[in-house]
């Protein structure tokens, strides 16, 4: 099957979603990625003059944001951006400082860069949520099937959305859709990467590659060390992809 025939599919379940919801059009965060690109890129047919991208620097590669101005001009979509790496500074900063007060902060590493990392992926929502609260839109998410199942995606950050359009497709489905979505060649040549920090790639977070969660995915079959990498991920986030456990009276 060519995957390329989902679009006006994709479109159409999309246009669908906002008029159930009675809502008005649909926003995205735009990172300069090629989840991002292809999103906007679908959101523009769906809407064409009721579709927006935001993109949302916190210290990052200006090269990224560079590449998600490109992809909103080549494909003609509203944008706008905001940098939030004062704000983000702010808010750890403050937090740090109440924590030392009582005895509670920590100085270990990995914690500092999880909690910094999770942090910027939060205030960008926080942020795409005000501007679809302006505007009546519904926010789009750009999670994949890989990312999802892996649970590659901040809880509540990148992960906090109203729907989630490719969330049935395969990373290397996506490349196929952003090769027929006209989605720039840099787009398409970038080394995937959440960009949370200097040198961060996806694929060197998740421990294994796309290409083997893809085909994990697919049924196909894969080393062992990769399998157990990905069944384990996809047991231990769980909880991101579970509505939160409420209490039941007795």
């Amino acid at each position: 099957m060519d995957i390329t025939n989902e679009i006006p599919h994709i479109v159409n379940w999309l246009q669908d979603r906002v008029k159930e919801a009675n809502c008005q059009g649909l926003v995205v965060g735009l990172s300069g990625g090629i989840d991002s690109a292809v999103v906007a890129a679908l959101i523009k047919q769906a809407f064409p003059n009721h579709s927006l991208g935001v993109i949302i620097p916190i210290f990052s590669n200006p090269q990224d944001a560079l590449d998600a101005r490109d992809v909103a001009e080549k494909i003609g979509l509203t944008s706008f951006e905001i940098d939030l790496s004062e704000d983000h500074t702010s808010i750890l900063t403050g937090i740090s400082n109440e924590l030392k007060k009582i005895g509670l902060f920590t100085t270990k590493d990995s914690i500092l860069k999880l909690t910094d990392a999770n942090l910027r992926a939060r205030l960008r929502m926080s942020v795409i949520y005000a501007v679809a609260n302006f505007l009546n839109y519904l926010v789009v998410g750009t999670d994949n099937a890989a990312e999802l199942y892996t649970g590659y995606f901040t809880k509540y950050g990148d992960g906090g959305c109203d729907i989630l359009p490719l969330a049935d497709f395969t990373k290397g489905e996506v490349y196929k859709l952003a090769e027929a979505l006209n989605i720039p060649d840099e787009i398409l040549a970038k080394v995937p990467s959440a960009g949370l920090w200097e040198g961060q790639t996806d694929e060197a977070e998740i421990g294994t590659t796309y290409e083997m969660i893809d085909k994990y995915l697919q049924g196909e079959p894969i080393p062992d060390k990769d399998r157990e990498r990905i069944e384990h991920l996809h047991k231990v986030t769980a909880h991101k992809r579970a509505v939160p456990t409420a209490y039941k009276r007795s």
